[in-house]
């Protein structure tokens, strides 16, 4: 099933602030929220087709590395932060995005109010209909980076499952393990 505009209905604030130290503060959240979206390219990378697109790296990848309750995205080139990731484990023209925020609110605020979402609302424009879900949510112990092959396997597992504690929607969260 297709994620849908109701995947990303809201829900209420609810994790803590982690300490300045990185580490959770005494009480608060032991776990992040990491996501997953994938896309299938409609045209090369650096088609005509794409340029809005790619022109448009630099300014989302800095909104989202500064926005309240970011914490970490896996980065195709650390010699160019804008690249886009060239997959693994998916095909070669599917764009991964992975990222790793303090809460599932957070990362909704981002990817759904202001700026990001003047570029989500083009998605038609430069990705094809993937006609199953394209993305995931699940929770990772504070100061864990998953991996590509992890997070395929959430998303299929979404697929496979619908949402459950182990990969959920926006529309259908599973609060965060008690413990680690």
């Amino acid at each position: 099933m297709p994620n849908t505009p109701a995947d990303t209905a809201p829900m209420p604030a609810s994790a803590a602030t982690p300490h300045p130290s990185g580490e959770p503060a005494e009480g608060a959240a032991a776990y992040h929220v990491a996501q997953l979206n994938v896309a299938r390219l409609l045209a090369p990378i650096d088609s005509p087709q794409l340029a809005d697109f790619v022109a448009g790296l630099h300014t989302v990848n800095l909104l989202a590395e500064s926005s309240p309750g970011f914490v970490w995205r896996l980065i195709g080139d650390e010699n160019d932060r804008d690249a886009t990731y060239v997959p693994t484990v998916f095909d070669a023209d599917v764009l991964v995005n992975l990222t790793v925020w303090e809460d599932v609110d957070s990362l909704w605020e981002f990817a759904y109010r202001g700026h990001h979402l003047e570029y989500l609302r083009r998605r038609n424009e430069w990705f094809g209909d993937m006609g199953e879900r394209y993305q995931v949510l699940w929770w990772v112990p504070v100061g864990t980076e998953p991996t590509e092959r992890e997070a395929a396997d959430r998303l299929e597992h979404l697929r496979t499952h619908g949402p459950t504690p182990k990969a959920f929607t926006f529309r259908q969260r599973y609060p965060a393990p008690a413990t680690p």
